[in-house]
């Protein structure tokens, strides 16, 4: 019965022994399996990873083209599930500089970032080259299109969509987990879901920035017409870049007018910034919604909207208000102090 006992109590060790064993090893291995993994898979659990076929096939081959920027084309999709939920297919291009690197860093910070004003991506696709990107599916376009089309969207329409990219940004500068500055701020890349309520778009352009970090130095990004002043010098950026390009678009809004117009004989009549400079030195603020009923008979609030777009493009980034005093101004909550006039540099951008 000893002997019996005795092998019993070795066999169990043993067993301990071996059980800690496989345990050590699979944690190791593990380990080194998440060592190995791209960053991006950690942090963007909750996306779909998708191959690249798969994506092929759910855009019939990338057949139809919605848009295309300096480093991407995004295609129409249908995701195949029960619903088939359309999507929008982000297809960054070979040549993508860094692009490994920009696109898990894109990957990451979008998976973390959810607000009603921000178009929310939903999966990607990591497979060799290729580097894709799946969003939801904006069905009424950009603000580009909706503004500038042949039929003009009423006062009371544009009034949220300008609040909606104010909110948006506010969320990415100031209330996110890591500040993000958008630096391409256009109406192209503010899409328009089935309610038309303002969706920020393209996030391939971000620069990211750590909560403790204010100004980074970066090579210039953004479109022309678009861009702050300070991109051109040899200094850091702030968030106040994306103020100023919000700045230039609640002008387009306001006026129904391209920030720039070539045709025109003078800078105070070509260049959108200093005619509605004008016009509020003048009292005249109705030229700038002239034949717009609603605008008109709302032109408190007009000359607020007015005032604020004034303020963020100041040539000096210290003048600008941040995007919460923006969005502040824009609802009423807080006074509108007088601007001064706008920048000199405006000039320079056509």
């Amino acid at each position: 019965n000893k002997d019996i006992a005795r092998i019993a109590g070795v066999g169990a060790s043993l067993i301990v022994l071996l059980t800690a064993i496989l345990v050590v090893i699979d944690c190791t291995c593990s380990r080194r399996s998440r060592e190995h993994q791209p960053a991006s898979s950690l942090s963007a659990l909750s996306l779909q990873p998708f191959t690249y076929n798969e994506l092929k096939e759910a855009s019939d081959g990338f057949r139809e083209e919605l848009g295309r920027g300096g480093s991407s084309v995004v295609y129409k999709g249908f995701l195949q599930t029960e619903a088939r939920t359309c999507v929008a297919i982000k297809k960054l291009d070979k040549i993508f500089p860094e692009t490994h690197k920009e696109f898990m860093n894109e990957v990451e910070t979008i998976a973390k970032t959810y607000h009603k004003n921000l178009v929310r991506l939903l999966g990607f696709c990591y497979e060799g080259a290729e580097r894709l990107l799946v969003y939801e599916y904006m069905s009424k376009g950009s603000l580009m299109g909706f503004l500038f089309a042949n039929e003009r969207p009423e006062w009371n329409q544009r009034i949220p969509i300008v609040l909606g990219i104010a909110r948006g940004l506010q969320y990415l500068h100031e209330e996110c987990f890591s500040q993000v500055i958008h630096c391409d701020i256009k109406p192209q890349n503010i899409l328009l879901d089935d309610n038309f309520t303002a969706r920020i778009s393209d996030f391939g352009l971000a620069k990211l920035l750590r909560i403790d970090q204010t100004r980074t130095k970066t090579n210039i990004r953004g479109t022309k017409g678009y861009v702050a002043p300070e991109w051109f010098r040899n200094t850091g950026i702030t968030t106040k870049v994306d103020v100023y390009s919000f700045g230039v678009v609640l002008l387009e809004i306001i006026c129904f007018r391209r920030n720039v117009r070539p045709e025109a004989q003078n800078d105070e009549e070509s260049i959108l910034a200093y005619w509605v400079n004008d016009c509020f030195r003048d009292g005249r603020l109705d030229l700038v919604v002239e034949g717009d009923d609603q605008a008109i008979y709302d032109m408190k609030r007009v000359e607020r909207f007015v005032k604020v777009a004034l303020w963020c493009i100041q040539e000096d980034p210290s003048l600008r208000p941040t995007m919460q005093k923006v969005t502040q101004m824009l609802d009423g909550s807080t006074a509108v102090p007088g601007p001064p006039d706008p920048s000199s540099y405006i000039s320079s951008i056509q």
